[in-house]
């Protein structure tokens, strides 16, 4: 539609995740219209984070050196292994403050339908580190959708005969939910999940 390097940014923006034609055009503009300090910094934070970021060796969460701060901290329990589909995932538990034990990036999810089975993620490394005989606990933190549910139930069934207690995150009514709004999935697994008050 438009020539040379503009449609390249275009381009090249609608390639990333959640990005359709009209946003990528419409940040396209913006990076032209910029101040080109500001673009400058865009740019150099992209390159810096090619550069220096990589995934931690022991749980393979987002890290500038050998193991990410969770990894290194030595406050954290070594007996609570909680396992997350994706790095954002560390992210979004941590800031709840309530989890004091160690991670495992799986990288993804069991998706057969992308191509995605056990092999493609993280799982015999995960095998590694519960064969030490640290891990007490093994959270499933997956995600609560049809991909999150099929590697749960995998890895709870690869990790029982080991010994390990396996536990899942409880889902359910989100709160200021009203029920006439939940779906049926969700309203099953709040009363699956209720407990005494």
């Amino acid at each position: 539609m438009y020539e040379g390097a503009i449609q390249d940014l275009i381009d090249e923006l609608g390639r990333l995740p959640g990005v359709g034609p009209k946003s990528a055009q419409r940040i396209a503009f913006h990076v032209l219209s910029a101040d080109p300090a500001d673009v400058n910094r865009l740019a150099t934070a992209l390159r810096k984070v090619k550069d220096l970021v990589r995934f931690c060796t022991t749980c393979f969460n987002v890290a500038e050196s050998e193991q990410c701060r969770v990894c290194r901290d030595p406050r954290r329990s070594n007996e609570v292994l909680c396992v997350v589909e994706e790095p954002k995932d560390v992210v979004a538990i941590e800031r709840t403050g309530e989890f004091r034990g160690r991670y495992h990036v799986l990288g993804g999810a069991i998706n057969p339908l992308e191509g995605i089975g056990p092999d493609n993620l993280r799982i015999r490394e995960l095998l590694v580190r519960l064969g030490t005989g640290e891990v007490r606990e093994l959270i499933l933190a997956t995600d609560p959708n049809t991909e999150g549910e099929a590697t749960a139930t995998y890895l709870a069934l690869l990790v029982k005969p080991m010994g390990i207690a396996v536990t899942r995150l409880a889902s359910g009514l989100p709160v200021g939910g009203d029920l006439e709004y939940a779906d049926e999935i969700t309203l099953g697994r709040a009363f699956e999940g209720r407990r005494a008050v």
